[in-house]
C-alpha cells in the first residue's frame, strides 16, 4: 500500500506542480481565459491513462501461466526503466522547469495566430506534460499490483492521487511552501531502491516464463532470522521487493542496478545541469 501511495503522491504532485505553474503564469500574464484549454488538456490525459490501465490490467488475466509470467516481467523492466528516467528526469531540469514552462507557453500561444489554433497548442501541452506523468504512474502500477494482491495496493494509490492533488491546490491557492528539493532527492532514494527490487522480480518472473536458468542456487536463506510471512518481512517484500531465500541471480541484479544508480545519485548535481544550463545559453 505504501510504495502506490508514495508513487502516486511524487508522480501526482509533479504532475499538479506542472499545472499549477502554467496556471499561475496564465493568470499573471493575463490570459486566464485559456485555463480551459489546461483543463481539457488534463481530462484528456486523465481518461486516456486510466482507460490504458484498465484494458492491460483486464487483458492480462486472459493469458496462460508462463505468458502472464512473462508480460509481468516485462512490464517490470518497463517500471524500472520510468522510475529511474523519473529519478533522473527531475533531479536534471528541476531547476529549469519553470522557466521551459513558461516558454513553451508563450510559443504555443504566439505561433498560432487563430484562438482555435492557440487553444489546440495549449491542449496539446498540458497534454503531453500530464499523461507522462500518467503513463508513467500506470505502468508502475502494474508492477506493483502483481507484488502486492488486493485491495489494499489501489486504495494506497488513490490516496497518494488525492494528498498529491490537495497539496498541489493548497500551492497554487493556498500559497503553502512545500520544500521541493528536499522531498524530491529523498523520495528519490526510496524509489530507487524500489526500482532494484523490481528489477530481482524481473528475473524471477523470467524464469518462471521459462526464459531464464541461470544462476538459480539459493545465495542465502534469511528464514530464520527475517521471514516473508512475519510482519517486517511481509512488510518488506511489499516495499523493497524482498525475498527470504534470493537466487543468486536476483541478487546479482539487484545490486548490478542498485550500486551504479546510488552512485549516479549521489554525484555533484552541479555536473549533471551543467551541459543543460551551457546549451540553453548558446540557443538564446
Amino acid at each position: 500500500m505504501f510504495v502506490p501511495f508514495l508513487i502516486m503522491f511524487r508522480e501526482g504532485l509533479e504532475a499538479a506542480l506542472i499545472v499549477s505553474l502554467i496556471a499561475g503564469y496564465l493568470k499573471r500574464t493575463r490570459r486566464g481565459h485559456w485555463l480551459g484549454a489546461v483543463w481539457a488538456g488534463i481530462i484528456a490525459a486523465a481518461v486516456l491513462c486510466l482507460a490504458l490501465g484498465i484494458v492491460i490490467n483486464e487483458t492480462t488475466g486472459e493469458f496462460p501461466q508462463k505468458q502472464q509470467e512473462l508480460f509481468e516481467g516485462l512490464v517490470a523492466v518497463v517500471a524500472v526503466c520510468i522510475l529511474t528516467y523519473m529519478v533522473f528526469w527531475m533531479r536534471k531540469v528541476s531547476r529549469s522547469v519553470k522557466v521551459q514552462l513558461e516558454q513553451a507557453i508563450d510559443q504555443a500561444l504566439e505561433k498560432r495566430r487563430s484562438g482555435r489554433g492557440q487553444a489546440w497548442a495549449l491542449v496539446a501541452m498540458v497534454f503531453f506534460a500530464v499523461a507522462r506523468e500518467g503513463l508513467e504512474s500506470v505502468f508502475f502500477l502494474l508492477a506493483a499490483f502483481q507484488q502486492d494482491v488486493g485491495i489494499a495496493a489501489p486504495i494506497g494509490a488513490l490516496l497518494g492521487l488525492g494528498c498529491a492533488i490537495v497539496l498541489g491546490g493548497l500551492i497554487y491557492w493556498g500559497g503553502v511552501r512545500l520544500n521541493l528539493a528536499r522531498f524530491f532527492k529523498w523520495s528519490s532514494l526510496f524509489i530507487l531502491l524500489v526500482a532494484a527490487g523490481l528489477a530481482a522480480g524481473a528475473i524471477r518472473a523470467f524464469h518462471e516464463a521459462g526464459l531464464w536458468n541461470g544462476f538459480q542456487s539459493v545465495a542465502f536463506d534469511l528464514s530464520a532470522v527475517l521471514s516473508t510471512h512475519s510482519l517486517t518481512g511481509t512488510l518488506l517484500e511489499g516495499v523493497f521487493g524482498y525475498q527470504e531465500a534470493p537466487t543468486v541471480s536476483e541478487v546479482v541484479v539487484y545490486f548490478a542496478y542498485l550500486i551504479p544508480a546510488l552512485i549516479l545519485f549521489f554525484l555533484p548535481s552541479d555536473n549533471v545541469p551543467a551541459a543543460t544550463a551551457a546549451g540553453q545559453k548558446n540557443s538564446h
